[in-house]
């Protein structure tokens, strides 16, 4: 894409391939309970960038994907998702 004439009147935002993921600015992240969940899927259904995984017993989110908007754990009715708060490494 480099070297590509690109005219006045528009803004070059995104003209190199960036390797950023959601998650690399996710301000919380979902914990989930693995006794409580009993894996209805409502999490899935309602996970905007589809980033629940399912397990043996559970669901999770994949941490890659999740941009911590916390509507897994607002629509979960076994109140087994909670979102806290992401720690710098």
């Amino acid at each position: 894409m480099k070297g590509r004439n690109i005219p006045d009147n528009l803004c070059a935002v995104a003209v190199d391939l960036s390797d950023m993921l959601t998650g690399d600015w996710r301000a919380l992240r979902p914990v989930v309970d693995r006794d409580k969940c009993v894996k209805c899927a409502v999490c899935w259904l309602y996970c905007p960038v589809q980033c629940i995984r399912e397990h043996a017993t559970w669901f999770d989110a994949d941490l890659k994907t999740c941009k911590g908007c916390g509507i897994c754990a607002r629509e979960c009715p076994q109140h087994a998702i909670l979102m806290v708060e992401e720690a710098e490494v």
